[in-house]
Parts: structure tokens; C-alpha cells; sequence
């Protein structure tokens, strides 16, 4: 018997930022299989928990939304009437039709997890009206996207296609040729006719998904490599998997063969040698690209392909992701190794989560280890569990981690995000990877509440447990067909020291190998096995401050209740105070609740709950860990910030919020090409290239103007203007790492004399974006 860690050591693993640990490339397992598959979704039924209420709850908001409505545009853009109203939201944006892939996805799921034959039936009814909508184009592409020409008209968005294939190609990272992420949707449709006819046998779905397919196969065939990679500029989501996809399901090759060449050589090139230059890239648009690039190597046993979506799962999982097991900031990533400056309200994008979930579940099926399930559950309790509001159905874009912030939930109608849409997905298959196998193993990974068939020995299993805010679990053998000698494996999580083993009820030797508490024995019907987690409180601090640091019980991160929303990111945040400050956590009587005195907790006294179900809660999940002199001196250095700041309000003459909606009225502000932004608890505004956004301030002579940045911006260059005329220059880059700063910039008296208002313009320079910009000021000059 080899313990894990003494094992991954061995093979040369490293542990990961969060507390995990990297799966070793190989190992010498003589007990865990060395392939798996999870146990079909069909096979599996969720009983009473907040996993089976988050999918009930999703079906009730699944079954609330109109086919017709969201088929709004691919009517109209055939050239049929519609037969219901446009939806909301980005419904009502050129990258309007995504939401339908999802629709179907999700659907599809709901029918297999409950076997829901309404949510088949409503599956069944879109597919055909796609049916009728690709037969009316009669060229094969069906989509509901849109885009926008140059002179503002919205029109149907195949045209950007014909002009693609003539080698006219503008791409903007999310723009291409005025659509906003088009590939991506198509993605999403393509995913969606795939889940429908592999999960409810649509056969229709498969011949629109060939359809789809030969359209885009001639677009791209149309190109050259260089204009392919600039078309692949522009976000693509994973259409690769869906091209691999379609390759396995109708055993043509020319399919796989787009799906290779659907290859982003800036971002997977450097994976490929094991580089990890990820940094600044909108993380969810490269991980879907790596979950193609996992299928694309299963199919055709491309080793690179394997080893940049193993190296890119490693490097995320250890070098850019938070406690909570999300990663991003502002949708981007980082510099690897710096989360202690990237606490913000701008955290961990739910789609990216429920992207490196699906990219686990391809890495695991490669080599069992219970170490990507160690990052698996951490991710599904802490975030994924936390992005659907229980009470309502709804979801959240980002999972805010910033002291005082409070999660934003979806409206059923108004936002249609794309995290809205990976929500309908990761909330219709909790029972998904509970169970795998490989001959005579079971593997049980995930603690959840269930009930499914093993058809492979005829077992009828039954999973009890009250985890993850109870450490005890029960599997049982209620009917066995085919009794005798197998093996049953169950996950030990890597902060498990103490697990221990019954089976029927009896202490049991259990051989400990690869993460697992494996038991071979003589099976039959009625047999038990019960496995015990001890839940102990543990500190986590980030991998470049060990003394900004998270709580967590057992696989569960607990974070302080600051109180009901909405966002407070004003006052002080929280810190703890001591040299050892897990001391001060006391048991509140509630599993996972406690309280903290104040003799611990600056400024006041907390109390902590599990971190995913503070819905509707502002809450705390990093801290500051000091001693009780380092906390006197934070203490002096803020009343001083607070000071500068009471001085600039004197002085100012007119302020412009940025970003919120009445003071953009007020100050008639207009733009193009511009939006709004939030970030570590201030709004503002950007404007991309070719785009702009001007307002009014009040004005008198001896001014200064005033504008507020954030340090970390990647390189940009924009103009100021004052009524037309050049202002100033202004270049970020990066110069303020982890601070917003402040630049004054003179107003020439002449700019200003005799008027009592001036328009303020920003404008990119060419090819560049201007801000964001997080507030302006007039002020008077300092005396």
C-alpha cells in the first residue's frame, strides 16, 4: 500500500495553489483502472438534496422560456415570420441564438437526470422548426446571429460569412466583421443538436448538425492559413470538439479533419512545448479550445493535442485559480501566481468553471486518480453550487470574492449571459460523474446523494450521505445480478489524513491507491460500504502572500456573512488578527457555521457559513491575516486614504460616475462602440476601436481634469478632447499593478473661458481601446 501523497511525490506531481494536487502523468496503480467512464446520466437519479433542488429548480426556469421566442432570429434571418418576440438582453445582441444551443443541451439533460419526456418532447419541437428553418435557407446554415454593418443597420449575420469567404476579414478578439463572437454561437448550436441526438435519439438534430457542418467546412476551406488564423482571432467557443464530435458520431473523417485545422496557433502552440503564456487572455474563450483538443486526441491519438490540454488543466488549476476553484479576473487571466491582488467583484466567470469541469472529466477518463476529482468537487461545491440561486432558479455571471460584494443574479427574461447558459447546462447534470467504472471497478468520486444501475454487474447502488457539510457516506448494494469478487473505490480527498472504512458495518482493510480507498472482495446483494471524512477546519493562503489566507471545512470553503446585499465595497474589509487565528473559530450549532470573536476578527466580530450558500449575502472569502500591531498601522494608513480622498471632494467641481445610468443622463453622455464596466467596486467605461464616449461637465476657470484608471490594464492608447479640442494623450501599461491611480490633466484657461460647460470626449487610437476610464473630475487647481 502507497499513500497518495508518498506515491505523487514519487512521480514527480507538485501541489497546486488551492491545495491540490497535480496528478502524476503515470502511475504504477495496481488497483485503480487505467481508463474509466462514468456511468450513464440516464442510469443515475438524484434523490432529496440541494443538488436534486438545484435541478428541479432549473427545469422549472427551463420549461418558463418559449422555443419560438428564442428561435426569434433564426426565423427572420431565413426569411420566415416569426412566431414569437425576440427575447431580452444578448438575445437582442448580435450574438443573439447562443442561448438555443444551450436550451437544447440543457433539455436534453433534464430528460436523462429525471426522465422528464416533456423536456424530450420540447427538444424533439425545436429541432423540427430547425429542420424547417435550415430547409428554407437551403444551404445548410441555420443560426439566429446577427450583425451590425458599418452605417448602425442590424441584418442577418450569415452575410459576414460571404464576405469571409472573398477574404474580408476584420476580427476585434470578439468582433468579427460586426458580429460579436458569431463562431461561438455557432458552437453552441452545434453542441446543442449534438446532446439532443445523442441524449434524447433526435435523429433530425444529427442531419442539421451535418448541414451546419458542410456550410462551415466550405467557408473555411475557402481560406488560406494565414486568413484562418485571423478569423480565429475572434473567439470561437469549441467548435473543434463539435467538428471532432461530429467525426465520432458519423464515422467520416472529414470532419475530424476541420476540427484540426479549427487551431488557434498564438494561444496553443506554446501549450503544446508546455509553456503557459496565458496571461492576459479572456480565459473562457481559450478553454473550450482545450476540451477540443482533448477529443481531437482520443479520436486520433495526437499526442500534442493530449499534452497542451493536460498542461493547460495544470496550469490553471495551480497557477490561476482561486479558493473557490474558479479562475479570471475581468474575464481574463493573470500572471500566474498572483491572487492576492486579483480579490475583486469581477471573479471567477461561471462559464470558464463549467468548461474545466468538462475538460476534468476528459483528463480523468485518460488516467483515473483521484486528484482531478479533488479539484472536480472543490469547483462544483464552492462554485458551481453557488451560481444558481436555490430560491429562484437564477444565475450569477461572476462569483464575486471581493470583501463586502454580493452576487448579481440573472432576470428570467432580461440578461441571457452566456453564464446564464452554462448555468441551464451545470444545473441539469449533478448526477453526471458521481459514479465511473472500467471491467469489475466502480469508482464513486463525488458524494451526492443517488441512486443508479451498474448495469455491468447487474447492481442496483444506493449512495446516502449529508456531505459535504457531513464527512460520512454510504454506498449500497441493493440488488446484485451478478455477485462475486470486484472492486469498489472511494474518493479520499487530499485533506482527508484520517479516512476510515466499514463495510457491513465492520471496520475493513481497504488497499489506499491513487486518491482511493479501494476494496476487492466477494460481493452480493444487501452489502455496504461506509466511508468516514473527518471535516477539519484548515487555512489556505494564496501561493504569493501567505498571509492573505482562506478558511475551508472539509472540501467546503466557509467565508464571513457580512450581512444582506446589496454590495458594500466601502468599508474596511475584514481581517484576521493573531498567530493562530483557527483558534477563534468556534462552532456556531449549525454543520459549517461559526463564530469568531472579535479578539480575532478586526474590526467586529464574524460569523462564517459555507461559502456557496450565501445567496443572497455580502460576503468575505480572503482575508488579511495580521498581528495585533500590523493591524494598528493598516488601520492608520486607511483613515489617511480616507482623508485624500475627503480633499479631492472639496475640490471638485463636477463628477462623472461612469458607467451608472442617471449620472450618464445627467451629463448627456453618447457614444459608439462603447460599454460599461465594473471592477473591484467601481463602475466605468471603454470605449473599443473605432468607438468613442462623450459628456458634459460644469467648468470654471483654474482647472484641473481628472481621470481614474486601473494600473493592471494591458497596453492601450486613447485620446482627451475638450470640445474637439486635443487634450491630452494618455498610454497604460501596466505601470500600477494592483491600484486604481489618479492623472491630472491641466485644462488650458482658453479651453475653458466664458463657458460654463465643456464636452469631454475619449478616443481610442487606432486599433486600441480607451480605458477603461473608472470616473472623471473637474477640479480646481490644488493650492
Amino acid at each position: 500500500m502507497m499513500h497518495r501523497r508518498s506515491f505523487l511525490a514519487r512521480a514527480g506531481g507538485a501541489t497546486l495553489a488551492a491545495g491540490l494536487t497535480v496528478p502524476a502523468l503515470a502511475t504504477t496503480s495496481s488497483v485503480i483502472p487505467k481508463k474509466a467512464r462514468s456511468l450513464p446520466l440516464a442510469d443515475v437519479r438524484l434523490t432529496p438534496s440541494m443538488f436534486l433542488t438545484a435541478v428541479e429548480m432549473n427545469r422549472r426556469y427551463l420549461m418558463s422560456l418559449e422555443p419560438e421566442r428564442l428561435l426569434h432570429n433564426f426565423y427572420t434571418g431565413a426569411g420566415l415570420p416569426p412566431k414569437g418576440e425576440v427575447y431580452a438582453g444578448w438575445e437582442s445582441d448580435t450574438i443573439a441564438g447562443h442561448t438555443l444551443g444551450h436550451y437544447l443541451t440543457a433539455m436534453s439533460l433534464i430528460h436523462v437526470q429525471l426522465g422528464d419526456e416533456e423536456a424530450k418532447r420540447r427538444v424533439a419541437h425545436t429541432v423540427d422548426e430547425l429542420v424547417v428553418i435550415q430547409k428554407k435557407r437551403g444551404d445548410g446554415y441555420v443560426a439566429g446571429l446577427t450583425r451590425k454593418r458599418k452605417d448602425g443597420k442590424i441584418v442577418d449575420g450569415q452575410e459576414i460569412f460571404t464576405e469571409i469567404m472573398r477574404g474580408e476579414i476584420t476580427s476585434g478578439g470578439f468582433d468579427l466583421n460586426g458580429a460579436w463572437s458569431p463562431l461561438y454561437t455557432i458552437h453552441k448550436l452545434f453542441a446543442g443538436l449534438l446532446d439532443a441526438h445523442e441524449l434524447c435519439g433526435n435523429a433530425p438534430a444529427l442531419e442539421v448538425a451535418v448541414g451546419l457542418a458542410g456550410y462551415f467546412e466550405k467557408v473555411f476551406a475557402a481560406l488560406d492559413d494565414t486568413q484562418l488564423q485571423t478569423m480565429l482571432g475572434c473567439e470561437y467557443g469549441g467548435l473543434n470538439e463539435s467538428f471532432a464530435e461530429l467525426s465520432a458520431r458519423t464515422s467520416d473523417a472529414r470532419w475530424l479533419k476541420v476540427a484540426t485545422r479549427v487551431y488557434d496557433n498564438k494561444v496553443l502552440d506554446p501549450l503544446t512545448r508546455r509553456e503557459d503564456r496565458l496571461e492576459n487572455f479572456h480565459s473562457n474563450t481559450q478553454v473550450p479550445k482545450l476540451i477540443g483538443l482533448a477529443r481531437i486526441h482520443e479520436l486520433n491519438g495526437d499526442p500534442k493535442a493530449g499534452t497542451a490540454a493536460r498542461f493547460f488543466w495544470e496550469r490553471v488549476t495551480g497557477h490561476h485559480s482561486y479558493v473557490i476553484g474558479g479562475n479570471s479576473d475581468r474575464e481574463y487571466f493573470f500572471t500566474p501566481d498572483t491572487i492576492s491582488r486579483h480579490v475583486t467583484e469581477q471573479t471567477c466567470e461561471h462559464c470558464n468553471s463549467y468548461n474545466m469541469l468538462k475538460l476534468t472529466r476528459h483528463l480523468y477518463s485518460w488516467e483515473p486518480n483521484g486528484s482531478w476529482f479533488d479539484f472536480f468537487e472543490r469547483t462544483h461545491l464552492n462554485h458551481v453550487m453557488s451560481q444558481q440561486n436555490p430560491a429562484t432558479g437564477m444565475f450569477t455571471y461572476m462569483t464575486p470574492l471581493m470583501s463586502g460584494a454580493a452576487r448579481e443574479f440573472s432576470k428570467p427574461t432580461e440578461d441571457f449571459w452566456c453564464c446564464v447558459g452554462s448555468g441551464m447546462e451545470s444545473h441539469a447534470k449533478h448526477g453526471e460523474s458521481i459514479f465511473w467504472e472500467d471491467g469489475d471497478t466502480l469508482l464513486v468520486n463525488l458524494y451526492i446523494p443517488a441512486t443508479a444501475r451498474w448495469r455491468t454487474r447487474g447492481a442496483d447502488l444506493a449512495l446516502s450521505t449529508a456531505y459535504p457539510l457531513d464527512g460520512r457516506a454510504s454506498l449500497a448494494l441493493q440488488a446484485l445480478e451478478r455477485p462475486g469478487r470486484f472492486t469498489i473505490a472511494l474518493r479520499i480527498p487530499a485533506w482527508a489524513d484520517d479516512a476510515r472504512v466499514a463495510v457491513n458495518g465492520k471496520t475493513a482493510k481497504f488497499t489506499r491507491d491513487a486518491g482511493y480507498a479501494a476494496i476487492t472482495r466477494n460481493w452480493k446483494a444487501g452489502d455496504t460500504v461506509a466511508l468516514e471524512l473527518p471535516m477539519k477546519l484548515r487555512i489556505e493562503a494564496t501561493s504569493d502572500d501567505p498571509d492573505t489566507i482562506a478558511i475551508l471545512r472539509g472540501p467546503l470553503v466557509i467565508a464571513a456573512d457580512l450581512g444582506p446585499a446589496p454590495s458594500d465595497l466601502t468599508s474596511l474589509p475584514p481581517a484576521l488578527v493573531g498567530a493562530d487565528v483557527l483558534a477563534g473559530f468556534k462552532p456556531a450549532g449549525v454543520a459549517g457555521r461559526y463564530s469568531v470573536s472579535a479578539g480575532y476578527a478586526r474590526p467586529a466580530a464574524l460569523e462564517f457559513a459555507p461559502f456557496y450558500g450565501l445567496y443572497e449575502r455580502r460576503t468575505a472569502v480572503y482575508f488579511k491575516r495580521f498581528s495585533d500591531s500590523a493591524w494598528k498601522a493598516q488601520e492608520v494608513a486607511y483613515v489617511a486614504e480616507q482623508q485624500r480622498q475627503r480633499d479631492i471632494a472639496t475640490r471638485s467641481i463636477d463628477i462623472m460616475h461612469l458607467g451608472e445610468m442617471q449620472p450618464e443622463r445627467d451629463h448627456k453622455l453618447s457614444s459608439d462602440i462603447s460599454y460599461p464596466v465594473s471592477y473591484r467596486g467601481r463602475n466605468g467605461r471603454d470605449a473599443r476601436s473605432g468607438g468613442f464616449f462623450e459628456f458634459d461637465l460644469k467648468v470654471r476657470p483654474g482647472v484641473v481634469l481628472q481621470a481614474t484608471y486601473w494600473g493592471g490594464e494591458r497596453k492601450r492608447e486613447f485620446e482627451i478632447l475638450i470640445d474637439g479640442q486635443p487634450l491630452a494623450r494618455q498610454t497604460l501599461a501596466e505601470e500600477h499593478p494592483g491600484e486604481f491611480f489618479d492623472v491630472e490633466y491641466a485644462v488650458p484657461d482658453a479651453l475653458v473661458a466664458g463657458k460654463s460647460t465643456v464636452r469631454v470626449r475619449f478616443q481610442p487610437v487606432s486599433r486600441n481601446t480607451a480605458g477603461p476610464v473608472f470616473g472623471v473630475r473637474l477640479l480646481s487647481k490644488a493650492p
